[in-house]
């Protein structure tokens, strides 16, 4: 296993420079990471620091609470997409979900999905598992099949807790096997990494993806 193709090299930080975005796109292309995952503002920035190598670029949209509108988050999408994003993680409308209100939540994550893959690219959708019941969670995975997601996600890393072992089980339990998971918030070893994809993930977020291949201690925050 080249354990660096499952991960998205991640720096989300609000306080993340310019001079910081340009060394997570060097580590990416050092390390041979999958993709680096940066905030919409970077993402023209990142492709271009990126060049002809094979790493991807990762954006977020309506991050990290996922309370704002479809509309917001499919122009959100969109706009990244021309920018060069190859994969979009949106943060599903938490509240909206604990609500019950399913047909919304669907609808939210479709028109992006569906605008997404016109333009070739993948939906990760982040259900923010830290903040769900296991039958929230169920839900949540079962809405984002139906809507037309590439992924599930756990968590933003900016919530409570962060990816686990049991969540992941959960929701392999709950998708096809065609259906990405990705296991982000907290991963901070090659341990805790290859647990979660013995679990059932597809793809580990992390910034601290350096010492998950390397084996050497991370330092600074999860994201």
């Amino acid at each position: 296993m080249q354990l660096a193709q499952w991960i998205d090299h991640t720096l989300l930080r609000p306080d993340a420079t310019e001079a910081d975005i340009a060394q997570l796109c060097e580590e990416a292309v050092q390390y041979n990471f999958f993709s680096v995952c940066v905030n919409p503002y970077w993402v023209a920035y990142a492709v271009n620091a990126l060049g002809d190598s094979e790493v991807k670029v990762c954006t977020v949209v309506g991050f990290p609470l996922g309370a704002t509108s479809g509309a917001v988050k499919s122009f959100e999408a969109h706009r990244a997409i021309q920018h060069g994003a190859a994969e979009i993680d949106m943060v599903i409308n938490i509240g909206a979900l604990k609500s019950g209100l399913y047909s919304d939540v669907e609808t939210d994550i479709k028109s992006t999905a569906e605008l997404t893959h016109l333009a070739g690219g993948k939906l990760k959708v982040i259900l923010e598992t830290g903040l769900l019941t296991n039958l929230e969670k169920e839900n949540a995975c079962r809405i984002c099949s139906a809507a037309g997601a590439d992924f599930v996600k756990t968590s933003t890393g900016f919530a409570k807790g962060g990816a686990t072992v049991e969540d992941i089980h959960l929701m392999r339990g709950i998708v096809s096997p065609k259906m990405g998971i990705k296991a982000s918030g907290g991963v901070r070893t090659y341990e805790d990494a290859i647990r979660m994809i013995e679990a059932g993930a597809t793809r580990i977020g992390a910034s601290a993806s350096i010492a998950i291949v390397t084996g050497k201690p991370a330092t600074g925050s999860s994201y």
